[in-house]
């Protein structure tokens, strides 16, 4: 096999280098996510790391092989967020001057805490590819040194330090599930777990719409953009280096969907009592769109991020109490007379249903001139209690028809 670009000895020199500067975080067994995902799921937790995210691994070990001129001179790095952090904590911390470039769309949250550990913030173009280009010029017109987030040795040593660590706390691993965006933490674990236990399998994990590792892999031609939860592995163009490592020592990337990205996500904050953000979260999405895949197996997980954006946190959490008919909205026809809300309201009351929302259509022209269109959202306790109460309500002769939480439609 060709010598790849990292070796399990660069590793073991960034875990000595990085000791005692990042946090030895810990590995440990999720009950309740191994219930969900009906396999042993061991979770390692770098959202205990002071930026929340493994970033710091990497770009510490990038930044201690700087000399004094190029300390001096400071650095430049493109990110969505984590990467940039993890850069600028370390920077500050070290006397690096720090810019960070980063996609226009980057959410607040992940510019504020930048801007607050002192680095300055330049946001330009709409993804990593235009950051990168603005990086690079940055670079060439300061003199700054740049600290790529997937596409170096020492970054990617740094984050293949996780995985020493995973197999120090859980060394009986069957599968590392890792999430993917430009490869870079990927390619380090990769290394580090196949030289610590060659028989372990290492999974790589996309978001849908940005499958850049798995087009690279296999040829294909998938598509690459648009909105997506895990914006922190929305990465089009993998590294150069860690494309040959996932080559040579990942046996497949899956690709998965929004809607399990927020399921991970809700399950980690229901279930886990933990925060994780939407790359955080891959691992475990892989886990719940493929549960034979992985069902009785020990499965290592990297909670790799926690930085997610408070309302997009409680928009996940509302959107999965839809799906689980928890929240659920309907619609009835009712004659338009005084005293019927009322009836109404303390017929849901009577069915143990919790009002949320109401709202009184009377022009809808299906309906006659002294009848009403009633929109009401409920909380309930499960599905069954849903479909009680709205056998209820068309015993009492309401008509109730579901609205689609999506906004597609009614459904009877």
């Amino acid at each position: 096999m060709t010598a790849l670009p990292v070796t399990i000895a660069d590793i073991r020199r960034a875990a000595a280098t990085l000791e005692g500067a990042v946090a030895h975080t810990p590995t440990i067994r999720a009950a309740a996510l191994s219930e969900l995902a009906g396999c042993e799921v061991y979770l390692k937790l770098e959202t205990m790391q002071s930026t929340g995210s493994f970033k710091e691994r990497g770009a510490l070990n990038k930044l201690l092989t700087l000399d004094a001129a190029e300390r001096r001179a400071g650095v430049v790095a493109m990110s969505a967020g984590n990467h940039a952090q993890g850069v600028a904590y370390h920077a500050r911390r070290l006397g690096i001057p720090a810019t960070i470039v980063m996609p226009a769309g980057t959410p607040f949250t992940k510019i504020d805490r930048t801007e607050a550990l002192g680095a300055t913030v330049v946001l330009k173009g709409n993804n990593l590819v235009d950051a990168r280009r603005a990086t690079d010029a940055l670079a060439r017109e300061r003199g700054l040194v740049p600290v790529h987030p997937y596409d170096d040795p020492l970054v990617i040593a740094g984050q293949g330090t996780i995985a020493l660590e995973m197999l120090e706390d859980a060394p009986d691993l069957d599968v590392l599930v890792v999430p993917i965006g430009g490869g870079g933490i990927i390619a380090g674990c990769a290394v580090a777990a196949r030289a610590v236990r060659p028989s372990i399998e290492i999974v790589g994990v996309e978001c849908s719409l940005y499958p850049g590792m798995r087009n690279a892999l296999t040829g294909e031609d998938r598509p690459v953009g648009g909105p997506t939860l895990a914006e922190g592995i929305a990465v089009k163009n993998v590294g150069a280096l860690a494309l040959p490592i996932v080559r040579a020592l990942v046996s497949d990337v899956l690709l998965v969907e929004e809607a399990h990205l927020e399921r991970a996500v809700n399950a980690f904050l229901t279930l886990q009592k933990t925060i994780a953000e939407g790359a955080g979260s891959a691992g475990l999405a892989a886990l719940l769109a493929n549960p034979q895949r992985f069902a009785g197996r020990k499965v290592g997980l990297i909670l790799c991020g926690g930085n997610i954006d408070p309302r997009i946190l409680a928009s996940v959490m509302v959107r999965e109490l839809e799906r689980e008919d928890r929240i659920v909205s309907f619609r009835l026809t009712i004659p338009d007379r005084p005293g019927v809300l009322g009836q109404i309201a303390t017929r849901l009351g009577q069915l143990g249903a919790n009002i949320l929302e109401v709202e009184h259509r009377r022009l809808f022209l299906d309906v006659p001139a002294k009848g009403a269109k009633l929109d009401v959202t409920v909380e309930t306790r499960d599905r069954t209690h849903a479909e009680e109460i709205m056998t209820a309500l068309a015993g009492a002769g309401y008509s109730p028809v579901r609205i689609d939480p999506g906004g597609d439609g009614l459904t009877p």
